[in-house]
């Protein structure tokens, strides 16, 4: 049986990680213009596909990137390289006109959902996260009942993601347009700068640069 001081770090680690408080801002500034019921679905999604990827990861995640001949390192970057094209499209406000287009033409806004990407992945379960989920099965010796429960602190975790992204829709009613639009730019700004983040860590952990500050 895991001791309780041990489930507790892992909870803490997970939540640093995953950070529930600082992608809610980010959910809001991508569901931007979205109605309450769509938001609501963006958010079941994007929760339910990050659970599912790092479940998949505690139970194969280093044997199957190794099988595939893909690193972590590799993955950090590719996710990173992802999110700036993403944090582009929120600085200048090009996925509201998407949507706007995807609209008056009638096919919704399924080509332009963000709950798989960036949302899932790589802002829920990123890289860091897929690692920090290798590590903690890894830690537990990697019997079911660790995997059970590493799993179980996981899908805490994504619960309060989940309430993080209902909060957001009231926030946006208080905020109101022009307090959105700013929000919007500030956060594709921020996270412009954390995917260069992956990226240097990346490239750090191939030696490529040196050692990057931590995220």
């Amino acid at each position: 049986m895991l001791e309780i001081p041990f489930l507790i770090s892992a909870f803490v680690t997970l939540f640093v990680v995953i950070d529930p408080i600082g992608t809610a801002p980010l959910f809001l500034a991508l569901t931007q213009g979205m109605s309450a019921s769509q938001r609501r679905a963006v958010g079941l999604r994007a929760c339910f596909i990050a659970a599912l990827l790092l479940l998949a990861f505690a139970l194969a995640g280093e044997d199957f990137l190794r099988f595939i001949g893909i690193s972590m390192p590799a993955f950090q970057i590719a996710g990173g390289l992802l999110l700036f094209l993403t944090a582009l499209d929120m600085l200048f406000d090009r996925r509201s006109e998407r949507r706007q287009n995807h609209a008056d033409e009638g096919s919704g806004n399924l080509a332009d959902d963000p709950s798989v990407f960036p949302l899932a992945m790589p802002l829920i379960a990123g890289p860091g996260a897929m690692a920090t989920m290798v590590l903690l099965i890894n830690d537990t010796g990697g019997s079911w009942e660790g995997v059970a429960l590493i799993s179980g602190v996981m899908l805490a975790v994504i619960a309060l993601v989940l309430l993080a992204f209902l909060a957001a829709a009231p926030l946006e009613r208080i905020l109101r347009r022009t307090g959105t639009m700013v929000l919007t730019r500030l956060f594709g700004l921020l996270l412009s700068a954390l995917s260069v983040q992956f990226v240097l860590n990346g490239a750090s952990a191939l030696g490529i640069l040196p050692n990057a500050l931590p995220m």
